[in-house]
């Protein structure tokens, strides 16, 4: 009988893992999808909701290091205006415990973006605390 209890216990323990797992790989998703759709439709307050106020942004720009803060960065280069002509893809998201990534695919007609995000669950909401990333010609 004992065998039985264990057993279904263990059961449980592993469903309802599972369920919080598929709860945040929802939210992960959700947090990455308002950068894309913010970037994609030009709204800087859509795309910011993703980041925390500290994100950095890493990246190389003509063979040099470059590290900003992602929302600084993001706010001086999206104005309103039409939407991109961009293709948006979440290629992949990894969930362990408070912490996720994710790589995203941004494809324009002559060039893509492949963004590489790292996220934390802070006080139970998922943000992006830094981006690196890399342009490949098209």
């Amino acid at each position: 009988m004992s065998k039985i209890i264990f057993t279904l216990a263990m059961y449980i323990t592993s469903m309802a893992f599972g369920i919080a797992q598929d709860s945040d790989y929802s939210l992960v998703e959700k947090t990455v999808s308002y950068y894309l759709d913010g970037g994609t439709n030009n709204d800087f307050e859509t795309l910011k909701k993703a980041f925390h106020k500290d994100a950095t942004m890493k990246f190389i720009s003509k063979g040099v290091y470059k590290e900003v803060n992602a929302l600084d960065f993001f706010e001086k280069v999206i104005k309103p205006g039409p939407k991109n002509d961009r293709k948006t893809k979440i290629a992949y998201i990894n969930v362990a415990g408070n912490t996720a990534s994710a790589k995203l695919e941004i494809e324009y007609p002559t060039f893509m973006f492949i963004d590489y995000m790292n996220l934390l669950k802070i006080d139970g909401e998922w943000k992006v605390v830094s981006k690196i990333f890399y342009r490949k010609a098209g």
